[in-house]
C-alpha cells in the first residue's frame, strides 16, 4: 500500500513540476543599447540583462542570456531555441497572435524621427524620401503602412546600421524608438537632430514567451511584480534611461 501511495505521490509531483527547464534561456539582440548590447569585455549587458537577472533571482530560476538576430528572434523562440525574449520588444496585437507577453517592464514611449541637423521636412506631405527603419519592428510596420507609397523605405538588420546610414547621408529620415534615439542624437556632436512629430505606436515592452509555457509565464509574472514593487525596475530605468519612476513609490 505504501508503494502505491509513493508512486501516486511521485506521479503527482511530476505533473505539478514546472514545464520549463532547469535553466531558462532568454533571447536578446545584443545590439540595441541601452536595452541590450555587448560591452567592452564581449559580454551581454544593458537594462534588460540586469533586469532579467533580477527577475530570475526573484523567481529562484537559473537563467542565461543568448544573443539572436532581431529578425529571427520570435521564430527561434517558437522553435524552442530559448524560452523567453527580452529585447526591447513592444507588446502588439500582431505579435500576440504568435507568442504571449508578460506585463510591461517599460511603459509605452513614442517613436521619433531623426535627420541631419538643419534639415526640415513637411510631415503632412512626405514624398520622395529615403526613410530608414530597423526591419521587423513596429516602426517598420508603421512607415510601410503610412509612408511606403510615396517614399523609399529601407529596412536594416540592426538599429546601429540605420544610424550609420543616416549619419553618412544615405537616408533622409530615421524612425526608431525614442529611448534608443535620444543618446544617439545627443552624442552626434550636433550633426543629427529630431524632426517632425512623435509617433505613438505599440504598447509597453514585455517578456515574450511561448503560449504553451504556462508555468514559466506564471513564474515570470510573479517575479516581475516583485521587482516592480521593491523598486528594482525603477532603479534600473533611472540608471539606463534617466527616466521614471514608473512602478514604485
Amino acid at each position: 500500500m505504501k508503494k502505491i501511495l509513493l508512486s501516486a505521490a511521485v506521479a503527482a509531483s511530476m505533473l505539478a513540476a514546472p514545464s520549463y527547464a532547469d535553466t531558462v534561456r532568454i533571447g536578446t539582440e545584443g545590439a540595441y543599447a541601452p536595452w541590450n548590447y555587448v560591452d567592452d569585455s564581449g559580454k551581454l549587458a544593458g537594462y534588460e540583462i540586469d533586469l532579467g537577472n533580477a527577475i530570475c533571482a526573484a523567481a529562484q530560476i537559473k537563467c542565461e542570456f543568448v544573443a539572436n538576430e532581431w529578425d529571427s528572434i520570435i521564430p527561434n523562440l517558437v522553435a524552442g531555441n530559448y524560452d523567453a525574449i527580452m529585447a526591447g520588444m513592444s507588446i502588439t496585437d500582431e505579435r500576440k497572435q504568435t507568442i504571449d507577453f508578460s506585463e510591461e517592464y517599460y511603459p509605452p514611449s513614442p517613436s521619433l524621427y531623426a535627420a541631419s541637423a538643419g534639415v526640415t521636412y513637411d510631415f503632412d506631405n512626405l514624398k520622395g524620401l529615403k526613410i530608414g527603419v530597423q526591419g521587423a519592428t513596429i516602426q517598420a510596420d508603421y512607415v510601410k503602412a503610412n509612408l511606403g507609397t510615396d517614399n523609399d523605405i529601407l529596412n536594416y538588420e540592426t538599429a546601429d546600421q540605420s544610424v550609420a546610414d543616416l549619419a553618412a547621408g544615405n537616408i533622409d529620415l530615421l524612425l526608431a524608438d525614442g529611448d534608443f534615439l535620444k543618446p544617439v542624437v545627443e552624442g552626434s556632436g550636433g550633426s543629427l537632430a529630431f524632426v517632425g512629430p512623435e509617433v505613438r505606436i505599440g504598447g509597453g515592452v514585455g517578456i515574450g514567451m511561448r503560449k504553451t509555457d504556462a508555468d514559466l509565464q506564471a513564474a515570470m509574472a510573479k517575479a516581475l511584480e516583485m521587482v516592480k514593487a521593491d523598486g528594482t525596475v525603477d532603479k534600473l530605468i533611472k540608471e539606463y534611461f534617466d527616466n521614471g519612476p514608473f512602478y514604485s513609490n
